[in-house]
């Protein structure tokens, strides 16, 4: 699985090649495709981080104390 910076990357690399609109239909259309997925991916990643980021501030004791961050997968 790609990290999150390469997908990002190529996200990117996507949303470029398809505003630039000289592409054929079914080109975009696959482009388009992938780019969902990828932009799907690094949401789900985002959003762990996220929890990840707010399981280490809500410590009562005012430590930081990392705890695994449930993913939709367990």
């Amino acid at each position: 699985m790609p990290s999150f910076e390469d997908s990002l990357k190529k996200l990117e690399s996507i949303v470029d090649k398809l505003e630039k609109g000289d592409l054929a239909l079914e080109e975009s259309i696959k482009l388009f495709e992938e780019g969902v997925g990828l932009s799907a991916a690094c949401k789900k990643e985002l959003d762990e981080a996220e929890g990840k980021v707010q399981i280490l501030v809500k410590q009562r004791d005012g430590s930081l104390k990392a705890e695994p961050f449930p993913s939709e997968d367990s």
